[in-house]
């Protein structure tokens, strides 16, 4: 817990305090949450939330819950004021529209790891795909592919079952 400066000797007021142009009293609720040198922290909140609010949420919470809260609405208000509509809802949607993004391109770079591997078996039956294969050393460098085998790997990604391939790559 941060003690702020006018409790270690000087006169300064917490940033609530100051903001709401009051008398910092030594037992403030506000004081070990809102130091003097952060004013923009208390002004989000009390933007969002209201003083009066904070205030009650803090003084219904156990002293030991209530930096995690002031946290949490420290948070929400900076996240409501760059977004006032959806605030922290609208990161995380965001970043999990980001999830779904980067998910489809290991699906699509998975798929194509596993036709480049069921196409080299083909053309080179017995060359070791097998993970326990003494010769499957796992290093593109081992694996000759040649830059025409490279082109069109998806153009018949649609007539293969991945599973059925994920399946048959690994059966030795």
């Amino acid at each position: 817990m941060k003690e702020s400066s006018r409790k270690q000797g000087a006169a300064s007021p917490c940033a609530a305090c100051k903001l709401l142009r009051r008398r910092c009293a030594q037992d403030c609720v506000f004081s070990p949450y809102f130091p003097a040198d952060e004013p923009q922290k208390f002004a989000n909140v009390h933007r969002v939330f209201g003083a009066s609010n904070v205030n009650k949420m803090l003084q219904e919470l156990p002293i030991h819950q209530r930096g995690d809260a002031v946290s949490s609405m420290v948070y929400e208000a900076n996240a409501r004021v760059r977004d006032p509509v959806y605030g922290c809802v609208g990161a995380i949607s965001s970043l999990q529209q980001q999830i779904d993004v980067l998910q489809g391109q290991l699906a699509l770079a998975q798929a194509e790891v596993v036709h480049l591997r069921v196409r080299h078996s083909t053309n080179f039956p017995g060359n070791g795909l097998c993970p326990d294969s003494p010769s499957s050393s796992g290093s593109p460098s081992s694996k000759q592919v040649s830059p025409q085998d490279n082109k069109g790997i998806f153009s018949h990604m649609d007539m293969v079952d991945e599973a059925s391939l994920g399946e048959s790559m690994w059966s030795c």
